[in-house]
């Protein structure tokens, strides 16, 4: 744009040069004063010189926003793997997660029509908020351990054109922009944004192996997935069940490796259990559990403070609002020494916690305080001590009159971000922290008797779930059968339950996983979705 400014101005310089010469060689002749026709020449020059200074920028300007305006085909096309991460169809186990995402994909929607009117500069700014996806494994981890399976991101949008808006929704969410480069004007705008002062952006392309090294799920690989037309189960199977068996038959000795170490681990410092928060690879598994016996051989000592926990290798270090020692993926062994070395103050810690939720029980009847890794991320025993202080100190500010043991056998977990009471699905209240005492009393006493039954419902889902996936592994033969932490009891129980009835062969010593789509992962396991087709 400057360049071709430049030019111009060369252009018009030359002109009125070429003008004022003529001008000067025919006032010789000119009864008028030849100051007077310069100056009107000059005049008229500069006028002109403005105007095509003026067009050009305009003619510029226009087509740079024409080559960085997407159609609404082109944004929602654009917006595919955030849609595949926010949809509400994924959040059927959380009411109000599910309704936060419909609400916002509205206002959303709303914001983008308003970009592709006319009158687009209008368009005031706007605060939204998504609960995208993150798939976890839970075949380590058992059923009051698993995370949710989603994070919370908020962002603002104040662009004023489709492109820049679309790249900030897919950025503030983590989300790939690589695809964006085969859209109409993308190559255009990461050229020029940086000249013309507009939304800058460098897309990141990760590599493959670090979704195998963090355990997070490739979101173009999903996005293909979701993109190809769903094939039968049978026919799928038949597809890539060789496939499978062989990245089986070559996981095999790291498996191995990986039970013989876990076992050894836990019977050496009388562990509890070892898990994983997300879904890593068997090799990389391995690795984590090698690190931890090196440093058990180098300092042995380090280690005693272990005895009767849970490990959980994790994303940071520390201790769980449920007591279980989390090791740092990326933490070096002095890190991990440095925190066994640091145990006995957790443990004085969690007594506090333990007392603090003893308390609030015997205030709220006997509803117990309970903390469950699938409403949300992992949460320190140090946050979730303050947490339980915080409401406990709102309790004791008024006097609550409910009979010790009215609300017995009821759950409630406590949330920070949470603006009104709720009763979940599952039977257990969600309650905000700084929820009014008298309120949460009528609250509760309100609800009690649909909790009890949604929990009887619950457990009676649990038992037919546990019973027909046993039938699955007797009759099919499958290695392994599991499920994701979105997949729903009731959605297991029909998966089971239409494999029993079809009977595919091609099941049998498969390490086979209830998902939402296809997949082959690394170590062959297989990922069926739970609708799947006949």
């Amino acid at each position: 744009m400057v360049s071709l400014i430049h030019c111009s101005v060369l252009s018009l310089q030359l002109l009125l040069h070429f003008v004022c010469h003529s001008v000067r060689a025919a006032s010789e002749g000119s009864e008028s004063g030849p100051q007077t026709q310069l100056k009107s020449a000059d005049m008229s020059i500069n006028s002109l010189l403005r105007w095509t200074l003026r067009s050009q920028r305009k003619q510029l300007v226009t087509r740079f926003t024409h080559h960085r305006t997407l159609s609404g085909a082109e944004a929602v096309n654009a917006l595919r793997p955030f849609y595949f991460a926010v949809h509400p169809d994924f959040f059927g186990q959380y009411p109000r997660e599910r309704e936060v995402n419909e609400n916002s994909l509205k206002r959303l929607n709303g914001y983008l029509e308003n970009l592709q009117k006319s009158d687009s500069k209008s368009v005031r700014p706007m605060t939204l908020t998504f609960f995208v996806r993150e798939t976890k494994d839970n075949s380590d981890v058992q059923p009051d351990m698993l995370t949710s399976g989603f994070r919370s991101v908020s962002f603002i949008l104040q662009t004023q054109d489709v492109l820049s808006t679309v790249i900030n929704i897919l950025a503030s969410c983590s989300l790939p922009v690589e695809h964006l480069k085969g859209l109409k004007g993308s190559s255009q705008t990461s050229h020029s944004a940086p000249e013309a002062g507009l939304f800058f952006y460098r897309p990141i392309k990760w590599d493959k192996s670090y979704y195998s090294f963090t355990g997070f799920r490739d979101p173009e690989e999903e996005l293909h997935q979701a993109r190809t037309v769903e094939p039968t189960l049978s026919l799928w199977l038949k597809n890539n069940e060789p496939e499978a068996t062989k990245k089986h038959s070559a996981s095999l000795p790291r498996r191995e490796e990986l039970n013989r170490l876990k076992k050894e681990l836990c019977k050496t410092f009388h562990l509890a259990d070892i898990r994983w928060q997300r879904s890593w690879s068997v090799t990389h598994k391995c690795c984590q559990l090698q690190s931890l016996s090196r440093l058990s051989y180098q300092n042995p000592e380090a280690l005693i403070n272990l005895q009767g926990h849970t490990v959980v290798f994790a994303d940071q270090s520390g201790m769980n609002a449920s007591g279980h020692v989390l090791l740092g993926n990326m933490d070096v062994h002095h890190q991990w020494a440095k925190l066994f070395e640091q145990l006995p103050g957790y443990h004085s810690l969690q007594q506090q916690t333990n007392w603090l939720k003893e308390r609030i029980s015997h205030l709220l009847g006997g509803t117990q305080v309970v903390h469950m890794e699938r409403l949300g991320l992992v949460q320190p025993i140090a946050e979730h001590y303050s947490t339980l202080n915080t409401f406990h100190k709102n309790l004791m500010s008024q006097r609550l009159c409910l009979h010790p043991r009215s609300l017995s056998g009821l759950t409630m977990v406590l949330e920070k971000d949470c603006s009104t009471p709720i009763l979940h699905e599952t039977g257990h209240f969600i309650i905000p922290t700084s929820c009014d005492p008298s309120k949460l009393q009528v609250f509760l006493q309100t609800h009690a008797s649909e909790a009890r039954q949604r929990i009887q419902r619950r457990n009676q889902l649990q038992v037919e779930e546990d019973a027909v996936v046993q039938s699955c592994l007797q009759t099919l033969s499958p290695r392994s059968l599991s499920k994701e932490p979105s997949i729903s009891s009731s959605q297991m129980i029909q998966c089971c339950q239409r494999l029993l009835a079809q009977h595919p062969p091609l099941l049998q010593g498969l390490h086979i996983c209830v998902s939402h789509f296809y997949s082959v992962l690394q170590d062959g396991d297989l990922c069926v979705p739970w609708n799947w087709k006949n």
